[in-house]
């Protein structure tokens, strides 16, 4: 009898520690703090204004034929590492209607979040490996890593044209 009740309460602890390490657990959890906040905050920003803030910012020259753009290119992980592999020539494959891809052979790192609406200029990472420029404005609902956007896309619709086209993507160099 006594064995009995020597378990029972036993069994009672055993349960109120794991509850209570339970509920320890989710206060910690609870008060986790994001280190990404900065990055997204620079990129919830070009959301709304179209063009991200002059302090965490490259310029980015592309050159597709004849034609010439710059581009503003954002602060992160990403882009970090897009800018290692510059200067960089590639074909890239028409897709859509509104976009032209290629595949990195290696992953870069990637943070992705649908920004809602893709924008004619956009310069992001699809997966962890695939470059997109879009060359036409939609809605979406996949997730993209944003790199950038051109600063004016005037004729960027006429200069990658309807097929695949090569791209050249540098730093742009400072005056």
């Amino acid at each position: 009898m006594m064995k009995d009740a020597f378990k029972k309460t036993c069994i009672a602890k055993q349960q109120w520690l794991t509850w209570a390490f339970s509920i320890f657990l989710l206060g910690i959890m609870a008060c986790k703090t994001d280190n990404n906040i900065p990055a997204e905050n620079s990129e919830e920003e070009v959301r709304e204004t179209g063009t991200p803030p002059s302090d965490s910012t490259s310029r980015l020259r592309i050159n597709i034929g004849s034609k010439a753009f710059t581009a503003t290119l954002v602060k992160n992980p990403t882009v970090t590492a897009f800018k290692a592999r510059l200067p960089l020539t590639v074909n890239m494959s028409e897709l859509n209607g509104n976009e032209k891809l290629y595949n990195f052979p290696s992953n870069l790192p990637s943070n992705a979040s649908n920004p809602g609406n893709i924008r004619n200029g956009d310069l992001m990472l699809y997966g962890s490996n695939v470059l997109v420029l879009f060359y036409k404005s939609f809605p979406t609902q996949y997730a993209y890593t944003r790199l950038g956007r051109i600063d004016n896309v005037s004729g960027l619709d006429a200069a990658v044209g309807a097929g695949n086209v090569t791209v050249t993507f540098e730093l742009e160099s400072k005056k």
